[in-house]
């Protein structure tokens, strides 16, 4: 079974993560999706395959795929890293299991991704940065070198980070915003300058 894998998660970005897994060399591809719809659901994945055909996160949404992502662990599930074979990614580069690296990403050197992350299209991760688990940074997002991105936030298309700066963690940072000093934990930042424009709630304990 060494060409198949699993993608849980059927949606759009499912989609793209399946793209991503054929170009790294898998010829068939199975969508797990628990929704109502035609695709096999987790529970018949692990009753037909049990952890014998290794599994992608498909999921967009940071909480959901935080979720998905300690089901599969505690299901023993092999769960696959993938990378995009045109994106540039440092030798010294650290990426934590799960995560996603999409077409023309860049990632320079000493830089650690965490687990179930995504670096989207043509995003650039400079040297030293941190992104923890479960973030998400989106397409034609910039970050400068020693910048921190804490775990289950999201970098909106096109936003900019200069050097030093932390993001903490389940922090939103808008489309096309221009970081150039902190933005705490459980916020929304937006605009050039980014300021923070709301306070969110504190995540549930399920993630």
């Amino acid at each position: 079974m060494s060409n198949i894998i699993a993608v849980y998660g059927a949606s759009g970005h499912g989609k793209v993560v399946a793209d991503i897994a054929k170009a790294n060399g898998y010829k068939d591809i199975i969508f797990v999706d628990d929704g109502l719809n035609d695709y096999i659901s987790f529970e018949e994945f692990l009753n037909k395959f049990g952890n014998l055909i290794p599994i992608a996160l498909g999921i967009g949404e940071n909480r959901i795929r935080g979720i998905i992502y300690n089901k599969l662990k505690a299901n023993n599930m092999k769960i696959q890293t993938l990378i995009h074979p045109s994106s540039v990614i440092s030798k010294s580069v650290i990426i934590g299991e799960g995560s996603v690296i999409m077409p023309s990403v860049v990632v320079n050197a000493d830089a650690k991704i965490g687990k179930g992350v995504i670096l989207n299209s043509s995003c650039v991760i400079e040297h030293d940065n941190v992104i923890d688990d479960f973030a998400h940074v989106s397409p034609n997002v910039s970050l400068a070198g020693n910048v921190k991105v804490g775990s289950f936030s999201h970098i909106g298309i096109g936003a900019c980070v200069i050097q030093g700066k932390n993001i903490g963690e389940h922090t939103i940072i808008g489309a096309g915003s221009v970081v150039i000093d902190d933005i705490p934990s459980l916020c929304v930042g937006v605009g050039v300058p980014a300021k923070v424009i709301r306070k969110n709630k504190p995540p549930s304990p399920d993630g």
